[in-house]
């Protein structure tokens, strides 16, 4: 079983209730979730090149936050994970940030914030996963170009050269 690639944001919190009310917030604004109480096992319902974003709580039973980051880096290091907390600090954050994660918001947080930045996060997936289809299709088209076709005596020398 994988995450469907019509869901746009995954969102992982112990806290039902908090949980409860980020979805809700993700979906009012037209966003496709997935709410999930664990992050144990979501690397391995994630396909690599999956193009949402994941929003985890970085304090939970459990895997926590930053091994979550580290293990999707570890088979996708370009999704975007945000890390949410109700225990920031400045040496947390910047573990957070050197780890990879795209943004680090201290709870309590403006649901409009959250919002801003799990957009900009699916921005910025569309973006690198398009460049990366893009320089795909750039090397199979240079390649097929390169390759010469037929078995004349002009084309034999034609390669030899």
């Amino acid at each position: 079983m994988t995450i469907d690639n019509r869901i746009q944001v995954v969102l992982i919190d112990d806290d039902p209730h908090l949980r409860q009310a980020l979805s809700q917030t993700l979906d009012l604004a037209g966003l496709k979730i997935l709410s999930l109480a664990e992050a144990k096992g979501l690397a391995a319902l994630l396909e690599r090149d999956w193009p949402g974003v994941v929003v985890s709580d970085i304090r939970m039973p459990g895997m926590d936050g930053l091994e979550l980051l580290t293990e999707l880096h570890a088979q996708d290091p370009e999704l975007p994970v945000l890390l949410i907390t109700g225990h920031g600090d400045v040496p947390l954050a910047v573990q957070a940030m050197r780890a990879g994660a795209y943004d680090f918001p201290e709870k309590p947080f403006a649901s409009d914030a959250l919002l801003d930045s799990v957009r900009r996060a699916l921005a910025l997936r569309r973006l690198v996963q398009d460049n990366s289809s893009q320089q795909l299709a750039h090397r199979d088209h240079q390649q097929q170009s390169t390759r010469l076709v037929g078995q004349s005596t002009p084309m034999a020398r034609l390669r030899e050269q």
